[in-house]
């Protein structure tokens, strides 16, 4: 085999993922492979900078599908530079601020809950926050 190419065992145990994992991923559209000359499942080289960026993007909670979003605008058979990293951090920068104020938000309200002990359907200010309908009493009120 080319040194161009990695089988799936290769990437897998380059990336630490196993090969289930690395054909998801290609279920998803997140990386590509192609066949050789016996109908193994190859991988270029490149596809090694593809699967870190999908396991940090994992990592920071980033969905999927947008990982998938991301990645389509890259190029497919080179490798990608740092502009074309720049571009897709640049997308997701404020998503994750976003994501980061409200778990800091969650936190912060967790905090005052602890030893509460209500369980409170009604009252609790986590599970039932801002719930005008609960006026109406229980049930569906919208139907």
């Amino acid at each position: 085999m080319s040194e161009k190419y990695l089988s799936v065992g290769q990437v897998a145990r380059r990336s630490g993922l196993p090969i289930s994992t690395l054909h998801f991923y290609e279920r998803k559209n997140l990386i590509s492979s192609e066949r050789n000359a016996a109908n193994h499942r190859v991988y270029r080289r490149e596809i090694l900078r593809r699967v870190a960026v999908i396991k940090v993007a994992q990592r920071a909670g980033v969905p999927l599908a947008e990982v998938a979003d991301a990645l389509a605008s890259l190029p497919r058979q080179s490798t990608p530079d740092t502009k074309d990293w720049a571009r897709i951090s640049e997308v997701w920068h404020n998503d994750l601020t976003r994501r980061i104020e409200l778990l800091t938000a969650l936190r912060d309200k967790i905090a005052r809950c602890i030893g509460c002990g209500c369980l409170s359907v009604k009252r609790c200010p986590l599970y039932n926050e801002k719930d005008h309908l609960a006026q109406e009493g229980p049930g569906a009120r919208l139907l």
